[in-house]
C-alpha cells in the first residue's frame, strides 16, 4: 500500500466520512488512514450511531490528545461519557475511569497492588498452562488436520491467568466470555442486553468481594478489598466492584483477541514465522511489532473537548467528539521507518497501542508477559505451524470494541 493519497479528501467540508473505515481484510489497514495522514489529519467523520466529530490519524496528534487533560473521556462509540454504551456499563455513577483527581487516585491504588512483581510471578504458571493447552489441542487434532487456535489457546489462557490473578474460579470462563461479548459488542446486542450483562457481572464480582473479605487469599482482589477496607477508605464498594469488573473483562478479552491476531499476522507471511523459529531471541521485539502493526484494534478511543482548541492547524470547537485512531498513528511514516512492514527486530518501537498518559493501560505488563510466553512456547512446540486458510479469508469479529478474529484455523 502506498501512502500517497489517491484522492485528496476534504473532510473539513460539510460532508462527513463514514467512520470507522472499512478495512480491505481482517488483518489489513483501511486505505483512508494513509490518505488522511498525508492530506487531512483532522477529518470530519460520522459514526454508525449518527454521532459526528473529528478523527485524528497522525501519531503526534493522537499522542497529544490522549495525554491532554482538556479532553474528557467519552465512549468508544461516540456517546458522551455516561450517556450509553461502554461507559454506562463500566463507570456509571463514578468518575474513577473518566479522569481528574479521582481517576489518578484510583490508578495509584491499583498501581500499588497490580504490580510488575505480582505479574512477573505469574509467568511460570502462564508457561505451564500454555503447554497444557497445546498438549490438549495436539491430542485432539491429528497432524495435517485443522484446529482453531482461538478456543484451543487464545481464549482459555488469558481467562485462566486473570482468574488466578483475581482469585475467581476459572470454571466460570464461559460465563465471562458471554458477559464480555455482550458488554463489548456494539452491533450484535441491544442496549438492554448490554446493561443486563453488566448487571449480572456486577452481581458476580460483588459476591466474590464478599468472599474475599471472609476468606482472604494471596490475590489481587483480596489486596484491593483490604485497601478499600483500610482506615483511609481508599475505594468505595461500588468502585471496588467496578474495578474487579474492568480487570476481568479487559484482562481476558483484549489479550485473547491479540493472541489470535499476533499469530495470524506472523503466519500470514511465512518468512516472519520462519525468522522467529530460527532466532527465538526476536520474540520480545516481535510481540511489540505485532502490537504496533495490528490494524484490527476495534473502535478508536474518543474524547470530548470542553473548550475550543487547535489540532494540526485545524480549529476544533468546544464539545466536539474527537476520535484518536491509534492503529493509524502506529503506522505513521513520520515516526516509523518502513511503517507498512512488520519489522520483527524494530527497536526502538514507540507504538501507542496501550495508550499514553493518565489513561494508559494498567495491564500492559501482564499482556506483554502473556503474549511473549505464548509465542515462545508455540515456536518451541509447533515450529511448522501454518494458517489453514489464506490470510485474506480470515474474518473479523464484527462490532467488537477491542477488535478480534472469528477464528484462527491452523495446521502443523
Amino acid at each position: 500500500m502506498t501512502d500517497a493519497p489517491t484522492t485528496s479528501p476534504d473532510t473539513r467540508s460539510d460532508t462527513p466520512l463514514d467512520f470507522p473505515f472499512e478495512p480491505p481484510s481482517a488483518l489489513g489497514a483501511p486505505q483512508q488512514w494513509a490518505q488522511l495522514r498525508s492530506g487531512c489529519p483532522v477529518a470530519h467523520v460520522r459514526a454508525a450511531n449518527g454521532a459526528e466529530g473529528v478523527a485524528l490519524t497522525r501519531y503526534a496528534d493522537v499522542k497529544a490528545m490522549l495525554a491532554d487533560p482538556r479532553f474528557e473521556r467519552g465512549s468508544m462509540t461516540g456517546d458522551p461519557a455516561g450517556a450509553g454504551g461502554d461507559d454506562t456499563l463500566l463507570a456509571a455513577g463514578s468518575d474513577m475511569f473518566a479522569g481528574g483527581e479521582r481517576h489518578l487516585h484510583w490508578r495509584r491504588i491499583l498501581g500499588r497492588t497490580f504490580t510488575v512483581k505480582r505479574v512477573r510471578a505469574l509467568q511460570p504458571g502462564i508457561e505451564r498452562t500454555t503447554h497444557e493447552l497445546i498438549d490438549a489441542m495436539v491430542a485432539t487434532t491429528p497432524a495435517g488436520e485443522t484446529a482453531n487456535l482461538t478456543p484451543a489457546l487464545g481464549f482459555p489462557l488469558p481467562v485462566f491467568v486473570i482468574c488466578d490473578l483475581l482469585g475467581v474460579p476459572a470454571a466460570d470462563r464461559d460465563r465471562f466470555s458471554g458477559w464480555s461479548d455482550r458488554i463489548l459488542n456494539v452491533s450484535l446486542y441491544s442496549r438492554d442486553e448490554m446493561l443486563g450483562a453488566g448487571m449480572e457481572l456486577y452481581a458476580y464480582i460483588e459476591g466474590h468481594v464478599r468472599d474475599r473479605r471472609e476468606n482472604p487469599g494471596d490475590d489481587l482482589l483480596t489486596a484491593l478489598v483490604q485497601g478499600a477496607d483500610s482506615p483511609e477508605g481508599e475505594m468505595t464498594e461500588f468502585e471496588l466492584v467496578m474495578t474487579g469488573m474492568a480487570l476481568l473483562i479487559a484482562g481476558h478479552e483484549t489479550t485473547a483477541n491479540m493472541i489470535g491476531k499476533m499469530v495470524s499476522m506472523l503466519l500470514a507471511d511465512r518468512s516472519r514465522w520462519e525468522a522467529l523459529v530460527a532466532d527465538p531471541s526476536l520474540v520480545r521485539t516481535a510481540v511489540e511489532e505485532s502490537l504496533r502493526f495490528d490494524a484490527n484494534l476495534g473502535f478508536a478511543l474518543s474524547r470530548q473537548v470542553d473548550e475550543p482548541i487547535d489540532v494540526a492547524g485545524t480549529p476544533v470547537p468546544a464539545d466536539t467528539i474527537v476520535w484518536s485512531v491509534m492503529a493509524s498513528a502506529n503506522r505513521d511514516e513520520q515516526v516509523f521507518e518502513r511503517a507498512d512492514e512488520m519489522v520483527l527486530d524494530r527497536s526502538p518501537n514507540p507504538h501507542i497501542s496501550f495508550g499514553v498518559g493518565a489513561h494508559s493501560c494498567l495491564g500492559q505488563t501482564l499482556a506483554r508477559v502473556e503474549l511473549q510466553t505464548v509465542l515462545s512456547v508455540l515456536l518451541e512446540r509447533l515450529p511448522t505451524l501454518a494458517l489453514a486458510v489464506p490470510a485474506d479469508e480470515l474474518r473479523r469479529r464484527e462490532g467488537l470494541l477491542v477488535g478480534g478474529l472469528e477464528s484462527v484455523p491452523v495446521r502443523w
